[in-house]
Order: C-alpha cells, then sequence, then structure tokens
C-alpha cells in the first residue's frame, strides 16, 4: 500500500467520489472482506462484494490473500494507499491550468498553479513508485501574522525579491546534465479555526 495514491484517471475519481465506496476505501486501510466489511456498513455481503468489484476494477484496492470457507473463497482486498487525492488531470479540459490568465495576486491563479502541483507531483510520483525510487521534493508550510495589507504586501515583494535572487544564483541554463525544479510560493489568508 502506498501511502497516498493519487487519482488521474476520470472514471476511478468519479467511483472513489461515492460515499459507500468511500467508506470502503477507509475501511480497506486494514485488509478485509465482503463478509467482514458488511457489517461495519451495514450493507449486505452481495452489495459490499459489487462495490469492491468496481473498486478493484478501478486499481483503487488490490487482493492481498484468498481464504477458503466451506465451498467458497474469500476475497480479502486492501486500499492501494492510505490516502488518495484526486488530480486535477481527471477533470481534462476544464482543469485549472495558470497559464490562462497568469496574475500573482488573482486566488484563481494560485489554486491553478496548486492544481498543476497536485498533477505534475502526482505524476512524478506515480513514476517514481513504478520504479522503486524516491521523489526528491521540498517544500516549507509556516503562518505569519501581518498587522496591516501593507505590511502584506512588503513581505510579498521581499519574498518575491529574496525567490528571485535564488532562482538567479543556481539557475543554470547550460547545465548538461541540468534537470529542472519548478519553485512555487504562496501567501493567502489563513482559514478561520473553530474551537471544539
Amino acid at each position: 500500500m502506498q501511502e497516498l495514491t493519487v487519482i488521474d484517471d476520470p472514471a476511478a475519481a468519479g467511483v472513489s467520489l461515492d460515499p459507500v465506496r468511500a467508506r470502503l476505501l477507509a475501511e480497506l486501510a486494514e485488509p478485509g472482506s465482503a463478509s467482514s466489511l458488511a457489517g461495519k456498513i451495514g450493507l449486505a455481503r452481495q452489495k459490499v462484494n459489487y462495490h469492491l468489484r468496481t473498486l478493484e476494477q478501478h486499481g483503487l484496492i488490490e487482493l492481498v490473500a484468498e481464504r477458503r470457507k466451506g465451498n467458497m473463497t474469500e476475497r480479502v482486498m486492501q486500499a492501494t494507499g492510505a490516502s488518495y487525492v484526486i488530480s486535477p488531470a481527471a477533470l481534462g479540459a476544464v482543469a485549472p491550468d495558470p497559464g490562462r490568465a497568469p496574475d500573482r495576486l488573482s486566488a484563481r491563479w494560485l489554486i491553478a498553479v496548486a492544481a498543476r502541483t497536485v498533477r505534475e507531483v502526482g505524476e512524478l510520483l506515480a513514476g517514481a513508485t513504478k520504479a522503486g525510487k524516491r521523489l526528491a521534493t521540498f517544500a516549507i508550510d509556516g503562518e505569519v501574522r501581518f498587522a496591516s495589507a501593507a505590511d502584506r504586501a512588503a513581505f510579498a515583494d521581499e519574498l518575491a525579491h529574496a525567490v528571485t535572487t535564488l532562482v538567479g544564483k543556481y539557475h543554470d541554463e547550460s547545465a548538461p546534465a541540468g534537470r529542472r525544479h519548478r519553485v512555487v510560493v504562496a501567501i493567502h489568508p489563513e482559514l478561520a479555526r473553530t474551537d471544539a
């Protein structure tokens, strides 16, 4: 089981969004059979089997064991990922594209950049997993509380200058064995927290 599976197939995305199938995927973080799952989710075994077959056809679960029970063979399944994310690639031509309207101050553009990141890193992760290799990435996540909109604008300008300086220092267009990397830096308001 992979830690994270990125779904880029539209049909698999649709299958994963069904509430019953999403529940089955969550339950199948640990191996289970139609019989063991039926009681947990309150459906007949035959109905669970139907959903399991659909999930298996789309590569979201896999067979991990078969057990004989009387004159039946019980299939034990497990999710292919501990968690899933749907790539914007599953949306095809309507997926957000930062190339359509580049505006670094636009929320739509930020979402398009994030969507591209999910799509690209998802494809890279799938390739690295197939090759049995690790994917080298780096991310920073933090919080900053600005006293004013002017401070936020000044911070954004300084950050843009610092990143541009670093890129200029390390970018080597002529490096024959060089590999391009994408740099994404984003600032957005944090969601309001609700204390329970």
